[in-house]
């Protein structure tokens, strides 16, 4: 005599959804000023105009680029604009900012991406584990995002969630 085995989880209804597909995979860059600055202080506009002009900005191309300071220097704003100028015809996304806040930018845009309706009304799994690392601002975000739509929210595997929010009846 044999018994069936019956898989619930895929029986129940639940939609699951794994942050991790939404990491992109370009090659991530930190692009920091303190190497554009006089004596480690100051930043020269007449150098750095010289600079921006002179650079080799192709080598960016497809990067992602997170610019910076790590200098404790007084570096004026349009410094930052004008790299975004020359970085961003190369470069696939430039953010201010460190490594983590560029993974967050590239998250953010992925999860802007989705369309909500195609979860209305569902029960939805969101993945908690995952081979490359997941911002725990993506997951705040996807739970804004999906919050107004969804039936119910959980996190974690199918097999073994913890419940989030259920719409009240």
């Amino acid at each position: 005599m044999e018994t069936e085995i019956i898989n619930r989880v895929a029986g129940s209804g639940l939609v699951s959804l794994d942050l991790e597909t939404y990491y992109h995979p370009g090659e991530r860059v930190v692009y920091d000023l303190k190497d554009n600055l006089f004596m480690g202080l100051i930043l020269k506009e007449k150098d750095f105009r010289a600079f921006l002009k002179e650079h080799n900005w192709s080598q960016y191309t497809g990067k992602n680029v997170a610019i910076t300071c790590t200098e404790d220097a007084i570096v004026p704003t349009w410094a930052y604009m004008l790299l975004t100028l020359h970085l961003q015809p190369y470069a696939h996304t430039v953010v201010y900012g460190t490594l983590a806040d560029l993974d967050e930018k590239l998250y953010f845009d992925a999860i802007a991406a989705i369309n909500p309706e195609d979860y209305r009304d569902a029960r939805v799994v969101v993945k908690g584990c995952s081979k490359v690392p997941v911002p725990v601002a993506a997951y705040v975000e996807l739970t804004r995002l999906l919050k107004p739509v969804v039936q119910s929210l959980l996190f974690g595997e199918p097999c073994s969630t913890v419940p989030l929010y259920k719409r009240p009846r």
